[in-house]
């Protein structure tokens, strides 16, 4: 499960930076490549919602291996 959770922390980063850039220079980076709203950014915005939900989990587990 490493893998997953590197993987969920890459996508969280890259959202978390792509609302960087939304709030800092207005540009959503996901909308210029993939489209406003279409169905495929709404996968990608989906998909690191879903991982950011995901790494919550860090929480317990962080706790209980210290």
């Amino acid at each position: 499960m490493k893998w997953f959770d590197n993987t969920a922390l890459t996508l969280v980063i890259i959202g978390a930076l792509n609302w960087l850039m939304v709030g800092i220079f207005k540009l959503d980076i996901v909308a210029v490549i993939f489209g406003n709203l279409t169905w495929l950014s709404r996968i990608i915005y989906t998909i690191i919602g879903l991982c950011g939900l995901y790494l919550i989990s860090l929480y317990g587990r962080i706790g209980s291996s210290s």
